[in-house]
Formats: structure tokens, C-alpha cells, sequence
């Protein structure tokens, strides 16, 4: 969907552990085909993954744990609700200096058109 949505013009940098799911030769294929460069964190370094970490665990602290699901499918809806609706453009970071992902990228991109 990411890829879909922004249509990157160049390289992208995707960053993963190496869980099976990341080394296997069907996502390695789609990677490379989708151009993408690869990283992967040194076996048992859990400080590559901080970022995602925290984000999984706010996920579900603020959503997941407050709610029951009935489905897959509304599990599904209400998480992408959650990080297309509010985390995105609406939850204020502060490693973002208070700014939400959608914010900082915005600004990011108003820098780099300035340069």
C-alpha cells in the first residue's frame, strides 16, 4: 500500500530484524523488484528496532488493549483508523518536536525544496 500510495521515484531504505519473513526469497524478490535497499539490524541488537518497538507498543496500549474485536476484519479497520486517521497526522511526537509524523514530513519536505 505504501508503495502504491507515494509511488517512490528512487531508492528506499526498508529496515527489518532477521525473521525468517524478512530473509525469505518471496520478499527479497518483491523487494528488489519494487526497488528497495535492504538493512537489517546485527542478530540480537534490539536497539535497531527502538522506533518500531515503541510505536507496536503505544498501538497497543492506546487501541488494541481498549477494545475486543469480533473479527479480523474490524481488527483490520480499526487499527489502519488508528494510524491513518490519528497516529499519522494527529498524535504529536516528541522526538518529532511535537510534531506529528504527517507534520514532520511536510516540514522535511518544505526543507529540502528550500536547499
Amino acid at each position: 500500500m505504501a508503495i502504491w500510495r507515494r509511488q517512490p521515484k528512487g531508492k528506499v531504505l526498508l529496515h527489518s530484524d532477521q525473521g525468517c519473513q524478512f530473509t525469505s526469497h518471496d520478499w527479497q524478490d518483491f523487494l528488489a523488484t519494487n526497488n528497495f535497499t535492504v538493512s537489517m539490524n546485527r542478530r540480537g541488537n534490539c536497539y535497531d528496532n527502538a522506533v518500531v518497538e515503541s510505536f507496536f507498543q503505544l498501538l497497543k496500549r492506546e487501541r488494541i488493549k481498549r477494545r475486543v474485536y469480533i473479527t479480523r476484519e474490524d481488527a483490520q479497520a480499526d487499527i489502519f483508523n488508528y494510524i491513518e486517521m490519528f497516529y499519522n497526522p494527529i498524535r504529536r511526537h516528541g522526538y518529532n518536536n511535537g510534531l506529528s509524523p504527517v507534520q514532520f514530513e511536510k516540514q522535511f519536505s518544505v526543507r529540502q525544496i528550500r536547499v
